[in-house]
């Protein structure tokens, strides 16, 4: 396979990245987790969980597995909410989906995350040190 040369292109390609708003209805909390020097955007501390889909999984199996691999967690997901390009860094499509917790308990920190915690959506701009999407900001105060 011919390598990309990324400098051919000047838009429509992108890393893509899932990431899940694990939301426990019960407690009403959601999960982060702080994230070990992240190389593409050295801003960055806490985020939800997730990572780049596989070629051989839909995007909704590889964030289950992304998410497992993390947190330890199974989750259900719900719905996409939001698909963007962030700011700090152009060359990336995230893709953010809403998701439910199944095996609360057994969530323990795991690959990149060297610490996860569950807390109030409201609690969410204090943790994160990149931009927080306005419709990503509406979604966890419709969590409260």
């Amino acid at each position: 396979m011919k390598k990309l040369n990324w400098n051919e292109f000047d838009r429509g390609v992108f890393l893509v990245n899932c990431l899940a708003i694990v939301y426990n209805p019960k407690t009403k909390k959601i999960l982060i987790g702080r994230f070990e020097k992240d190389p593409y955007v050295k801003t960055l501390v806490w985020r939800f969980p997730g990572g780049r889909p596989t070629y051989s999984k839909s995007l909704e199996d590889s964030l289950k597995l992304e998410v497992k691999k993390k947190t330890n967690l199974r989750i259900e997901i719900k719905k996409l909410v939001l698909a963007r390009i962030p700011e700090e860094n152009s060359r990336f499509l995230l893709l953010y989906y809403l998701a439910e917790p199944v095996n609360v308990g057994k969530e323990k920190a795991g690959e990149k995350f060297t610490e996860i915690k569950w807390i109030k959506p409201s609690e969410a701009r204090k943790f994160f040190t990149t931009s927080l999407h306005p419709e990503i900001t509406k979604l966890l105060k419709k969590l409260k």
